[in-house]
């Protein structure tokens, strides 16, 4: 489905942003939600977005060019990154300017660990996103963890606790690679229309 992925930059700083030559899709989420393994398996390598077990590793937003036609940009995450307050509230300056700039956003990916139940840096976040009434989907990560009825229950918290439709919501696991061919079709339906 996608063929040729490709790290463009890192933007520590509003003013380096790319000019806004492509249309873009934001990943966003916790520290340790499992972003860089999403990144790597939704492109089937394991090289593109660096995985480490360290919270808080991308500290960046970082640019990828995919198959020439969008961008798929990665953001610091947030919760348990182990950095100092002033390196977080530049992450979050960094963030929070870069969504609210003008650019052709597609679509934000918000993943979260399923293991979890929301907290109010979650709730913030989705009220954050809905705010800047922007189209995003929910990916629920690391269902392998889980059983069938725990991973329906989990679900469901996320639907009532988020006030999420379901149809925005994907469970997938990165580490068996589940899940990841309807989140395919929803992408690469986005840039039919």
């Amino acid at each position: 489905m996608f063929k040729r992925a490709e790290f463009v930059k890192s933007v520590y700083k509003l003013e380096d942003l790319p000019p806004p030559e492509y249309p873009e899709i934001v990943i966003l989420g916790r520290s340790n939600a499992g972003k860089s393994s999403f990144i790597n398996a939704l492109f089937n390598t394991r090289k593109l977005a660096r995985v480490s077990s360290t919270p808080g590793f991308t500290q960046a937003l970082n640019f990828f060019l995919i198959d020439g036609r969008f961008l798929m940009v990665d953001l610091p995450g947030y919760g348990f990154a182990k950095v100092s307050k002033e390196v977080y509230l530049n992450w979050q300056k960094l963030i929070e300017g870069y969504l609210q700039s003008i650019r052709d956003f597609r679509l934000l990916i918000l993943i979260f660990d399923i293991r979890r139940k929301p907290d109010p840096l979650d709730r913030a976040l989705i009220k954050f996103i809905k705010a800047l009434n922007k189209p995003f989907i929910v990916v629920l990560n690391k269902i392998d963890t889980l059983s069938k009825g725990e991973l329906e229950a989990q679900k469901n918290i996320y639907l009532k606790e988020l006030s999420l439709p379901e149809k925005i919501i994907f469970p997938l696991s990165c580490k068996e690679k589940r899940g990841f061919e309807a989140l395919k079709r929803f992408i690469l339906h986005i840039f039919k229309t």
